[in-house]
């Protein structure tokens, strides 16, 4: 262990008195903030910083230590911090601070250099630490990973989550530490949710220890010891809201209040500094924000993506999708980065069991822990890894939405392959039933979502996904389905298919009318449209993968025909037909549009029955489609 020099500890004694400025500064100027647990935390992260691999002009050096910061509401310490470490102008961040078109933001944001991960909801930091934890280990690069956690925060489950992962997995890089200022916003911890914070961590194998938040010297020693152990640990630091200004210090009022200019004035006088809201004010009126595009991040993977298979009889597309990712890791072991699927004790279920045959060292087997291995998930794909992640529906989607956002906010590549979509979950029921799938990707702006028609587009769709960046969603259902076929008996997905993100594909032609199905119906859709065929109306009957990204010029030929009828086992409000409906009326299309769907909660039965309770089964599709053309 080293000796610190008087020297480090009277600088990040000098750095911590600036940054206390600094925060309140920036807080009173803004008008809102969270000033008590940045002065709380200010001396810990100084300690973190000075003391660890990283470099203010090169912000991506790939062996720097990373930095998690899981409380973004202390925005105001990590900008002063990073400012004085000389990432950007401390000014800059003073008087832009919650500033309109400004980069410092009420909480972190991924685009301020120095800065790792967006914060989101409390909770989510370490789950995105033990990714980039994770990602050290598999990459081949030698890097610690610090997380910064409040101590309110630790009532949040996703954090218990996280901690199994990591000591399941041996991540001894990985460093957490609470600012214990006993204190949220309403009032003392022990009141609103009391807990023994040391003896849950330690209950999950980790290496605990307590330390004065404010002590320099004791901060920089345990620092060095945590860094030696061999398992994953947190450092409980003692610390006092508000620190360093009287009447703030153990004041929850301060957690999220600002001071008043005058109050401002007698702190800062307390502090030994000098009152500049003058000058601060003057550079936030002339700030000019810059139209720069926010998604700078990269991600160039470069895998091969091998030899399509050939289905030609009936399969389910979840057992496709599950030998195309073996197959891609068996042709990909040379990669320069490696291909990792995660799962949630569904193996069996989702068809990850060959690939963790093939690629077990690839293969991390969660547990029932979805709300961490979203946002893990998340946190490992930035690192250059493309991450899979494979999900019944329900738990991928809907329960974990609010993850999922968090990876959109941080431009992750996360490729969330989700089975038991739609209705043919059959008997399991309506809470099992995942009738929401397209609808909430919807809301999720940097979100694609593909949804395969049958066994062979599901393997050409996963071998084209290996080499994109981005977040995807695959959505397929459980049973098996019939592959398609042209009206010649070929197979419609052969090896001349070649699948391109946003465009339908044409099974059959027609004019009196069109028909779009999204999802498990297709097959139910074909045989209407075929049975329709024979009874002198030609429909039109297009498969759409991509719901939410609809080719215009198909659009409008299909309008030209007067009638389009969209068809998914989806939730009629938000799915395939709200795609149709908004194309429409945004371009001034005219055609009348029948929305064939799920219209409530589904009950349990076959999956048969259920598509015949639906209307989506083929003699209620033909019914419909006659009705609606006498």
């Amino acid at each position: 262990m080293p000796a610190y020099t008087q020297e480090l500890i009277s600088r990040i004694s000098t750095q911590a008195k600036q940054a206390r400025k600094a925060i309140l500064t920036m807080t009173t100027l803004a008008g809102s903030g969270h000033p008590g647990g940045s002065m709380s935390s200010i001396d810990l992260l100084l300690c973190v910083y000075n003391t660890i691999e990283h470099n203010p002009s090169e912000p991506q050096m790939p062996d720097r230590d990373r930095v998690i910061i899981s409380n973004g509401h202390i925005s105001p310490a990590v900008f002063s911090v990073l400012g004085l470490m000389g990432y950007f102008d401390l000014n800059d961040a003073i008087a832009q601070y919650r500033l309109m078109g400004s980069i410092f933001e009420g909480h972190i944001e991924r685009r301020v250099p120095g800065v790792e991960w967006s914060s989101g909801n409390l909770g989510q930091g370490l789950s995105a630490g033990t990714g980039f934890a994770l990602a050290s280990r598999l990459n081949e690069i030698s890097y610690n990973v610090y997380v910064f956690m409040g101590d309110g925060e630790q009532q949040k489950g996703q954090i218990s989550e996280a901690r199994r992962f990591a000591v399941k997995y041996c991540l001894d890089n990985l460093i957490a530490i609470i600012d214990y200022n006993e204190l949220q916003i309403s009032g003392s911890i022990h009141n609103v949710m009391p807990q023994n914070i040391r003896k849950n961590w330690e209950s999950d194998g980790w290496k605990v220890i307590e330390v004065n938040g404010h002590d320099i010297p004791q901060i920089l020693s345990t620092l060095d010891n945590a860094r030696a152990f061999k398992q994953p640990t947190l450092i409980l630091a003692h610390t006092v809201m508000g620190k360093g200004v009287s009447f703030m210090e153990n004041n929850a009022k301060y957690h999220g209040s600002v001071l008043s200019e005058a109050q401002l004035e007698d702190a800062l006088k307390e502090l030994g500094t000098e009152m500049e809201l003058k000058k601060y004010r003057k550079l936030r009126l002339d700030f000019k924000p810059e139209n720069k595009p926010q998604n700078s991040f990269t991600f160039e993977p470069d895998y091969k993506i091998g030899k399509h298979f050939r289905y030609e009889t009936d399969c389910d597309c979840r057992s496709a999708w599950g030998k195309a990712i073996a197959d891609l890791a068996k042709v990909n072991t040379d990669a320069e980065t490696p291909i990792v699927v995660l799962d949630c004790d569904l193996a069996t279920s989702v068809k990850t069991e060959e690939f963790a045959q093939v690629s077990p060292q690839n293969f991390f087997q969660c547990g029932i822990m979805e709300q961490h291995t979203c946002v893990m998930g998340g946190a490992l794909s930035v690192c250059g890894i493309q991450t899979f992640w494979s999900d019944f529906g329900i738990f991928g989607i809907a329960e974990v939405y609010n993850n999922q956002r968090l990876n959109d906010i941080n431009h992750t590549n996360l490729k969330t392959v989700l089975t038991h979509t739609g209705i043919d979950v059959g008997a399991d029921g309506k809470t099992h039933q995942c009738i929401d799938y397209i609808s909430l990707a919807r809301n999720l702006f940097g979100f694609k979502i593909i949804c395969p028609a049958d066994a062979n587009q599901t393997d050409r769709i996963i071998r084209w996904l290996i080499n994109k960046p981005g977040n995807f969603l695959v959505t397929m259902g459980r049973s098996k389905l019939p592959v398609l076929k042209k009206m010649d008996g070929t197979l419609q997905y052969d090896f001349d298919y070649s699948f391109v993100y946003g465009k339908a594909d044409v099974l059959r032609d027609g004019n009196d009318g069109s028909m779009w199905v999204c999802g498990t119906p297709v097959a139910k859709a074909v045989k209407a449209v075929d049975t329709l065929r024979e009874e002198g109306i030609f429909l039109e009957l297009l498969y759409v993968s991509s719901p939410l990204h609809l080719d215009l010029a198909q659009l409008k030929a299909s309008a030209g025909k007067g009638i389009i009828f969209s068809v998914e086992d989806h939730s009629v409000n938000g799915g395939l037909g709200t795609s149709i409906a908004d194309g429409l009326a945004t371009n001034s299309l005219c055609a009348k549009l029948v929305k064939i769907g799920i219209k409530q909660y589904p009950i349990s039965g076959e999956a048969n029955e259920l598509y015949h309770w639906a209307g989506l089964d083929t003699a209620s599709l033909i019914a419909t489609v006659k009705k609606c053309l006498d």
